[in-house]
């Protein structure tokens, strides 16, 4: 039977998942899809002497689980799994050696993953400090925080298989002497955009904070200590810059490291963009998640069903390790050499609110424990069984694994599922509801409120469902606050900043006891959290078992990133009549300085000047149709003047983006840097273009040059940088989950 999809399922698999023509066009089903997964990843079986037979009624076993949405592959196997590119894996780790050649040898290798639609983890603790002597040239080091920036440039010039962007994590050993620049390196919004940033903490420097000691710097040149730290004040400036806009993120490393199944290969010195898979160098990670939500049965877990699934899902994900086709050699050889799988989970909400029981309740922390308890049980219980068919894993070592001869190194990892449990129509991940109504706009602006469907059910079964209810709803989220609902249905329908840190903790580590991995889950905390709430959640963390937090403060990164647009334009403000309170446009100088880019729309090209005055401020927009008129000429040129106006009377160019971005007309164009709607969102996508560009330094050449004029075309590739808040595809809100984002609207994300 096909799937049953919701709208926004549909949408999102169109977008971003079936095959395309070269002219654009959407050339297969999602039927078609999963049945393409299901034929490929079963054929690998035929390599282990299945017959046609029992690989075809394994076909079957495999599309009836996707199509019934009850596991789904991470996103480069659905994408990729019978294609010519065939790379399935999300997760990718990269040695970073001290030397130029492995610097660049990592930049290199990088590209290459993020244009077959991976991501990276790079740990920068083994390059010398900024200032350290270089012994080959008498120079100076200038540290790692320098050569991430080189990284974060070729990440922004790839695109990722042409449906991913890329993402890095970048990881620092908080004993590295260049600690306290790497904690801060984020401060600015419009640098390392293509980077999470995570400190390695150590069981030395947690005891440290707890006694209130130093901890020693340590030159990984030649690992000498180079100076002392307070290791509280050291932690301090981790918690602040987290309270202000959530990075850096923090990994007990020392606890990923006792849970390291391959110690005689070597120590695990970083993780995957989103932080919940640990890799050594080289290794690549396959990961898949079991939808919780279809796996009640008559208001109970059927256990029967999720032991039966999980299974399936470790023999298909063992499976995928064969099909892939790998970057890079030695990524195909140490990914085989310990065959890690990573089997998680979503709908974890949804199961509680069908079970009735609240997110925040010990039920619901026994619940978690159960679960995950025997998924892990009958994961392991089906790597011992294609052990014995097919042979352990090459880097097994019974001295470390036990009795037991594992075909995988390990089984489990919860991770963010993002645009899969959009798919799926259920929850993210482990993570509480983001919300219980949320207004989606659509074609032409209309604006839909998209409403909980189990919320539904219940509202209509208790009687207080109604329109006016639902628009209250939808203001917040949120059901805190509203009269006419009972606080039994609050309970249940709880989101996540209803819920405490403390509870989102203590769920995190419920998920981690019975997790080989790690488990990938965001710490919300309200606008008005102190620094020392955010101490608290790092300390209990560490204290229940977790390997790693991210936090996130509502509203933090918008708040650092309007601050600095309300500084700007107070360098440049508009005239404003105190007695009417009407503004002014400021007066246009007789010489302004701009660039003009090219940019194709159905209608034909537009050439997109953009001026700025003698500051530096945005101050005008003007369009050209080249041989086109008529009526798109001249609304083109109108558009033109009100942006221009909106400029010059202080409107933000980020307000005019949202404004005119994904506006959409008959005639969509596609080209290399993917498609432009209409005419208005050419316009809109090239202020955002030049002014992202601004932002992050990366300059424009000469004044007045063209792109043109540089061998560009105007539409080359152009990845805007993650604002968290709102979606910048769609415009949509933005969930945060395990350190990334999504936008369940359009299915945008962050991370890779």
């Amino acid at each position: 039977m096909p799937p049953v999809l919701t709208p926004n399922a549909q949408k999102v698999l169109e977008k971003r998942y079936l095959k395309r023509n070269e002219e654009g066009t959407v050339i297969e089903t999602p039927t078609d899809l999963f049945r393409r997964v299901a034929k490929t990843i079963a054929s690998i079986d035929k390599a282990y002497g299945k017959t046609e037979e029992q690989i075809s009624g394994l076909e079957r076993e495999f599309y009836n689980m996707l199509t019934r949405l009850e596991f789904l592959p991470n996103s480069p196997t659905l994408m990729n799994a019978g294609r010519r590119l065939g790379q399935l894996s999300a997760c990718f780790v990269l040695p970073v050696g001290d030397s130029m050649e492995s610097i660049f040898d990592a930049v290199k290798y990088a590209a290459i993953i993020h244009k077959s639609g991976g991501g990276t983890g790079f740990s920068f603790s083994k390059l010398r400090p900024k200032g350290d002597v270089v012994g080959s040239t008498k120079g100076v080091s200038s540290g790692p925080v320098s050569f991430m920036t080189v990284f974060d440039t070729a990440t922004e010039a790839v695109k990722q298989g042409g449906t991913r962007r890329g993402a890095n994590m970048g990881m620092l050993s908080v004993h590295h002497p260049d600690i306290l620049h790497f904690i801060q390196c984020k401060d600015d919004n419009h640098k390392l955009n293509n980077f999470n940033i995570s400190v390695a903490l150590t069981d030395t420097f947690m005891k440290a904070v707890e006694e209130d000691g130093e901890f020693e710097l340590l030159n990984p040149r030649n690992n000498k200590p180079t100076q002392k730290l307070r290791a509280r004040e050291v932690f301090d400036l981790i918690v602040s810059h987290a309270w202000g806009n959530g990075e850096p993120g923090v990994v007990f490393i020392d606890r990923i490291n006792e849970c390291n199944p391959t110690p005689h290969i070597g120590a695990i010195e970083s993780t995957n963009p989103c932080g919940e898979q640990p890799l050594l160098p080289y290794e690549s990670c396959n990961l898949g998640s079991i939808n919780l939500a279809r796996m009640i049965k008559d208001n109970a877990v059927d256990w029967d069903k999720l032991s039966r699934v999980t299974r399936h899902a470790v023999h298909f994900l063992d499976n995928v390790i064969d099909a892939n086709k790998y970057p890079l050699p030695d990524i195909s050889h140490m990914t085989k050499a310990n065959r890690k799988i990573g089997l998680g989970v979503m709908g974890f909400a949804d199961m509680l609110i069908q079970l009735g029981i609240p997110y925040n309740s010990g039920e619901a922390l026994e619940l978690a424990e159960k679960v995950m308890g025997t998924i892990k049980a009958e994961a392991v219980a089906q790597s011992e069984l294609m052990a014995a068919e097919r042979g352990t894993y090459p880097n097994y070592d019974p001295a470390v694994c036990g009795k037991k001869a594992l075909r995988n190194a390990t089984t489990t990892t919860i991770a963010p599922t993002g645009t899969l449990s959009i798919i799926a129509g259920c929850s993210s991940g482990v993570e509480p509801l983001f919300a219980v109504c949320y207004v989606r706009t659509v074609m032409e602006g209309t604006k839909l409120i998209e409403v909980n469907p189990y919320f539904e059910q219940v509202a209509r079964k208790h009687g207080f469902w109604s329109r006016e209810l639902l628009e209250k709803v939808a203001e917040s989220g949120s059901l805190h606050g509203i009269p006419e609902i009972p606080d039994s249905v609050k309970a249940v329908f709880a989101t996540a900043h209803d819920i405490t840190p403390e509870d989102h903790i203590r769920m995190q580590a419920a998920f981690q006891k019975h997790t080989c991995n790690a488990v990938s889950k965001t710490v919300n905390f309200p606008n008005n959290a102190t620094k020392e709430d955010v101490e608290q959640v790092y300390r209990l963390a560490y204290k229940l078992g977790c390997k790693g937090v991210t936090v996130y403060r509502d509203g933090s990164r918008e708040q650092v990133l309007t601050t600095g647009s309300k500084t700007q334009a107070a360098q440049a403000p508009a005239e404003q009549t105190q007695a009417t309170g009407k503004i002014i446009p400021k007066k246009r100088p007789d010489v302004l300085r701009g660039t003009t880019r090219k940019m194709h729309t159905g209608c034909g090209h537009v050439y997109v000047t953009i001026n700025e005055d003698g500051d530096g401020h945005f101050f005008e927009l003007f369009t050209s149709m080249g041989k086109a008129g008529g009526c798109a000429s001249s609304q083109s040129e109108a558009l033109g003047r009100l942006i221009s106006l909106a400029l010059r009377s202080n409107i933000e160019p980020e307000e005019i983006v949202k404004q005119l971005k994904g506006i959409s007309c008959h005639q969509p164009q596609w080209g290399a840097g993917g498609r432009i709607l209409s005419c208005s969102d050419a316009l809109a996508k090239s202020l955002e273009m030049y002014h992202y560009k601004k932002g992050n330094g990366n300059g424009h050449g000469k004044h007045g040059e063209t792109d043109s004029a540089s061998g560009g075309t105007g539409s080359d590739y152009y990845e805007e940088p993650m604002i968290i808040g709102a979606c910048p595809e769609c415009g949509g809100a933005v969930e945060h989950e395990g350190g990334c984002a999504i936008c369940r609207n359009c299915g945008f994300t962050k991370c890779a």
